[in-house]
């Protein structure tokens, strides 16, 4: 379901506040963990939630309820538990971020819309450009001073609103922007204090940078390269898959499997095969050389996988990465069910503590040797899953009404190297058990991703996967 972008309408802005602690708070300077210096998280992500009207309130009230004044009287209380999200994020002499704890305040606007927000489709597929104008984007500047976490509230003529989250990925993995957003529903629907009190406890994810470097890390030299990269042409799309789809493309894989020899025996996940298919579909999309490597990267949640584990109230990223390498060859020509097997067992290996520990410690010594992020190739995708953050039918500001989450793309590993699993528009019955897919890729390469998605939707995997 695709947002109309025919509709003419304007977006009016008024001043940018910064919503203080209601109260005082520490005074102090801390310390962010190895997994949130990673360099690669200094992005300000945008993500937008779509509130219906709600009716029942116009029958019940003179006047309906301003959302964004309840919303900005609610964070102002929230940040007293989480006060460093009211400081300011600043690298110091030996590369590593701090957040200065000086309570300078959350950035926060408000907007009005002259259109209904059903006009929009509740931004469901909304174009990246249009979408914008309903986020509030500062400039982040990391090396000297930025905030780590900024709100627009945008109200629409029919009564329904939209929040924008901006939050420094540095500070909050999904989960724990997930844990922040839930309380502050919980504390504009009038709660004394938030369900789950953050912790900070970020010094028991530090780590010594590694001895050695193994050898099986990957030659950056050996990477496939794509025709159409580098460039600035890079436009950004949703792709909807549907449940059947899903469910047909787990069984062909499984049959496959058989057929291969793979013996896949155990059940297959959506990340999983959606991760396969569409790792290959931006290959063939992007023209990238066969005979070079090509990787998909995946995100992997360490929370209760440390002994002992983090507690649920600790915010920051926790999560590590896990690579399949493969030739491009290897990818577009031999059976998509081995490239399953291949990022299943990936996923097991992650899953213990030693690897944990290596994968941190080779972190570490890679932001000592370079500050940089990573450049965008197209040989890498970098895979992650939104649908399980706990969002959705959580976030109540006291009247009801969520029904979308989207994102503005957020430029992490470059322009085009990270695709991002999302949950579908909650008014969309056709998409139910489906999921949505936001990809980035060059112009020129994305009519032939649109084929490979189309294709999946069509069941015509079944006739093509092995040719």
């Amino acid at each position: 379901m695709a947002a109309n972008c025919n509709i003419p309408f304007s977006v009016e802005r008024k001043c940018t506040v910064l919503v203080k602690p209601s109260t005082r708070t520490p005074a102090e300077v801390l310390s962010l963990s190895t997994l949130d210096n990673n360099p690669n998280l200094e992005r300000i992500g945008q993500i937008i939630f779509s509130y219906q009207a709600n009716n029942d309130l116009k029958q019940k009230f003179s006047q309906q309820p301003d959302p964004a004044s309840i919303i900005e009287e609610a964070l102002s209380k929230l940040l007293v538990y989480y006060y460093p999200l009211a400081g300011k994020l600043k690298r110091q002499s030996d590369g590593k971020l701090q957040i200065n704890c000086n309570a300078d305040g959350v950035p926060f606007s408000v907007a009005n819309a002259d259109c209904k927000l059903s006009s929009l489709n509740y931004l469901d597929g909304i174009d990246v450009a249009i979408a914008r104008q309903f986020v509030l984007d500062l400039p982040s500047d990391f090396d000297n001073g930025c905030h780590p976490l900024m709100f627009q509230v945008t109200k629409f003529a029919c009564g329904g609103f939209t929040v924008a989250m901006g939050v420094a990925h540095t500070v909050f993995d999904g989960f724990g922007a997930a844990h922040f957003f839930r309380a502050l529903t919980e504390i504009a629907s009038k709660r004394c204090e938030p369900s789950v009190k953050p912790v900070w406890q970020r010094a028991r994810l530090v780590a010594k940078p590694a001895l050695e470097t193994p050898e099986f890390l990957l030659d950056k030299n050996a990477l496939a390269t794509s025709p159409y990269l580098p460039t600035t042409d890079v436009v950004h799309e949703y792709f909807y898959v549907t449940a059947k789809s899903i469910k047909r493309l787990k069984t062909s894989l499984m049959e496959e499997s058989q057929d291969q020899d793979e013996h896949l025996t155990e059940s297959l996940t959506t990340l999983e095969v959606l991760g396969a298919y569409v790792w290959r579909s931006r290959f063939r999309a992007l023209k990238l050389d066969p005979n070079g490597k090509t990787m998909i990267r995946l995100a992997v949640g360490i929370r209760h996988l440390l002994n002992p584990p983090l507690p649920d109230e600790y915010y920051g990223n926790a999560f590590i990465t896990i690579n399949v390498v493969l030739t491009g060859r290897d990818l577009v020509e031999g059976p998509l069910s081995k490239v399953v097997k291949l990022i299943k067992a990936s996923k097991k290996l992650a899953s213990t503590e030693d690897y944990i520990r290596t994968a941190m410690s080779l972190m570490e010594k890679r932001r000592l040797r370079s500050n940089k992020p990573d450049v965008a190739t197209g040989a890498l995708m970098v895979l992650t899953d939104w649908r399980q953050l706990g969002v959705r039918g959580e976030v109540d500001f006291g009247w009801k009404g969520f029904v979308n989450m989207t994102s503005l793309p957020w430029k992490i590993y470059g322009d085009v190297d990270l695709c991002i699993l999302m949950s579908p528009c909650k008014l969309d019955h056709f998409m139910k058990g489906g999921v949505k897919v936001l990809v980035s890729l060059p112009e020129a390469s994305m009519a032939k991703f649109k084929d490979e998605m189309n294709a999946l939707e069509q069941g015509a995997y079944l006739i093509t996967s092995l040719l």
